[in-house]
């Protein structure tokens, strides 16, 4: 409560220009602040030309904009670009160059940031629902998901993903309610139901890649008792086995980029925090970015398909280079796991 009524003497002003309760957040040392410039500057970038390239990549072919696997993958990609621009620059100018602002702009700028990365996990559990349905249901999968579907589930994804995120802008502010140790003007309550809510996201692509998961493990079991046969469905369970290398390299990329900072959010519900354990969770938070950079590399670009779409681009470029035009012709290989062709047939995840 003390917090709060020094936070209320600060907004008192019109314009809000004197919000110093904001400085008791600004925690890093100068050394500090030059690691976090350092690593968050060029992270930042790298994540955003990563997903702008792979938005580019999908959205100019007509034959994978059309796939709804592909419009997960693209919801991913601009959410992590938003995520990786929003987050570098918001992170930046409050804990590098202490940047003040009044307490609506400084409410959207964090609303923001809530937002893209849970956009960000949100499309992260369509595309694991995308990839169940077709190994579960190879053969309705194009009934099942058609874009049309596909395209209002990233609409309800989004708005119930905004709604949540600027819940503090629309008034769920702390003062009376506790401040959170964590984050200014965020009050204990609505962290610990974002963190229900997120929560709720994670539980939702573990368990759904589990069954993935557990259905490449009984192929593999199968496949090893029949190396010499053949046995119906065969191609279909290498691919499987194939699909789980993937899946557990996102899962593990998950845990060890979201697990530290969760938990010293939920660790923040129960006790106050020293300035050593807030300076822990700000270079824990850069971990979130690193995630936001990763998936493109996870979900886009071991897909043959992206690929070939990137080598036919670099082919225009250098066709146009050499004055002799744009290709004409778009000839994809057929090679992504993550959708299922009209003919019913589970295709490949190159170099899985």
């Amino acid at each position: 409560m003390e917090r709060c009524s020094v936070m209320k003497a600060a907004n008192g002003s019109q314009d809000g220009l004197d919000f110093n309760p904001m400085k008791d957040y600004m925690i890093l040392s100068s050394q500090q602040k030059i690691a976090v410039a350092v690593l968050c500057t060029p992270l930042g970038l790298l994540s955003a030309l990563e997903n702008l390239a792979v938005l580019y990549l999908i959205l100019s072919s007509r034959r994978l904009r059309r796939k709804p696997s592909y419009l997960f993958i693209s919801s991913l990609a601009a959410a992590d670009f938003l995520a990786s621009v929003v987050f570098a620059c918001n992170f930046v100018n409050f804990h590098v160059f202490q940047g003040v602002d009044s307490k609506p702009v400084f409410l959207l700028k964090i609303g923001s940031v809530t937002l893209t990365f849970t956009a960000s996990v949100g499309s992260l559990l369509l595309t694991a629902i995308d990839r169940y349905l077709c190994l579960r249901y190879p053969p309705t999968y194009k009934a099942l998901l058609t874009r049309g579907k596909a395209l209002v589930t990233l609409g309800i994804m989004w708005v119930i993903s905004a709604l949540v995120s600027y819940l503090p802008l629309m008034g769920w502010t702390c003062c009376p309610s506790p401040c959170s140790e964590l984050f200014p003007l965020i009050p204990n309550n609505y962290l610990l139901g974002w963190l229900l809510f997120i929560t709720f996201l994670f539980s939702g692509i573990i368990y759904t890649y589990g069954h993935v998961l557990w259905k490449a493990h009984q192929h593999a079991a199968s496949l090893a008792e029949h190396q010499d046969g053949q046995v119906p469905g065969m191609t279909r369970m290498r691919l499987d086995v194939r699909l789980a290398k993937t899946l557990g390299v996102v899962l593990a990329v998950l845990f060890i980029c979201w697990f530290p900072a969760l938990a010293l959010m939920a660790y923040s519900l129960a006790t106050p925090l020293s300035d050593q354990v807030k300076k822990v969770f700000a270079f824990c938070s850069l971990l979130c970015l690193v995630n936001s950079m990763v998936n493109p590399i996870i979900y886009a670009l071991r897909s043959g398909e992206i690929r070939a779409s990137a080598h036919r681009c670099l082919a225009c470029c250098r066709k146009h280079l050499r004055g002799l035009g744009p290709e004409g012709k778009e000839d994809v290989p057929r090679s992504s796991v993550s959708e299922t062709e009209a003919d019913g047939r589970v295709t490949q995840w190159a170099d899985s």
